[in-house]
């Protein structure tokens, strides 16, 4: 009953988030008039390149996780299954990208279950790479932003609290598993054999924490790209954008009332950043960050429809079946 009022009432949570932003918006108007707007082709086109970089380590990540439980695709089906069911996360109902990646894993003879189970652990380990950046950040400058007053005396406890998931699940890994083999079981889908060892999840910890610093340069160098700052202010800022991105996609990510997270999202970035850049400049940037990856998720995702189409599945994949899930492990 209640995932049916949440899925009813997302229509009414992304109009507010759109109210929301919109409110932003208008009451720092003034500010956003007197800007010096820029557009830094350098800062832009680097930017780019930190997001392809972030992509392509997504795509190792959860190959190698689709490895882990039984599944197995070359790198180059791995992202065209990426990018060509990125675009419908877009879609209100948080289930659709990962339903998406099962269908079009099963054309390569993936079970469903390994395929499901690969997303829901990306996902997990998505999350739990956050956690360690969010603790650097918040133990090493003390500004919880908008909250510091009320927040900053809990220090502490509070990154002590959000570490204590990673030091849980690196000591029984297999609790991952047993959790989402629960799920299947629930659900009359037969369980993986497959288990999850701490060296496997701390190897994934640190591909998932390099991910989210390629994620927050792609950020911080779009945001210098549409203005002009000092030397003194990029090394300044710097440290803030690359963290603060992981933690804000974090918060919009399990606030699960908007698709990807949208308005939520944005008001973590100006929750958190406001005492360092005007808060109209803030907004925009984290608008622009969205619309920047949406952009490109589309663009690569009509490239891989292309190459789809070009290389369908009996041609790019007829050897690939024939070979044992053993020797596919050790040639990936």
């Amino acid at each position: 009953m209640l995932k049916r009022l949440l899925l009813r009432a997302q229509p009414l949570f992304l109009l507010l988030a759109l109210i929301f932003i919109i409110v932003l918006l208008r009451n720092q108007w003034d500010a956003l008039r007197a800007y010096p707007w820029q557009l830094h082709g350098g800062w832009l086109a680097l930017s780019a390149l930190f997001m392809l970089a972030s992509w392509g380590m997504e795509v190792t990540i959860w190959q190698r996780l689709l490895r882990l439980v039984g599944g197995w695709l070359p790198f180059g089906s791995a992202v065209r299954i990426w990018f060509l069911s990125a675009v419908v996360r877009y879609i209100p109902g948080n289930i659709w990208q990962p339903l998406s990646m099962t269908l079009y894993c099963q054309r390569h003879g993936i079970r469903p279950e390994a395929s499901f189970t690969s997303a829901a652990l990306y996902q997990i380990v998505n999350l739990l790479a956050a956690t360690p950046i969010a603790a650097i950040y918040f133990w090493g400058s003390d500004n919880w932003g908008l909250l510091t007053d009320v927040l900053s005396g809990f220090t502490s406890w509070l990154i002590g609290l959000g570490l204590l998931p990673v030091v849980i699940f690196l000591a029984k890994p297999g609790w991952l598993i047993d959790v989402i083999n629960w799920l299947l079981y629930k659900i009359g889908r037969q369980a993986l054999a497959t288990r999850l060892s701490s060296l496997d999840l701390l190897v994934l910890l640190l591909l998932g924490a390099f991910n989210w610093l390629l994620w927050g340069a792609a950020f911080a160098t779009l945001t210098f790209a549409l203005g002009d700052y000092t030397g003194a202010q990029l090394l300044d800022l710097t440290p803030h954008l690359v963290a603060v991105y992981a933690i804000a996609y974090a918060i919009g990510f399990v606030s699960f009332i908007t698709p990807s997270g949208f308005g939520v999202r944005e008001g973590a970035f100006y929750l958190l950043l406001v005492p360092l850049l005007d808060g109209g400049v803030v907004t925009v940037a984290a608008l622009a960050m969205r619309f920047w990856t949406m952009a490109g998720e589309v663009i690569l995702a009509g490239l891989s429809a292309l190459a789809d189409r070009a290389w369908p599945v009996s041609t790019i994949d007829s050897t690939v079946s024939e070979v044992p899930l053993a020797q596919r492990n050790v040639a990936s």
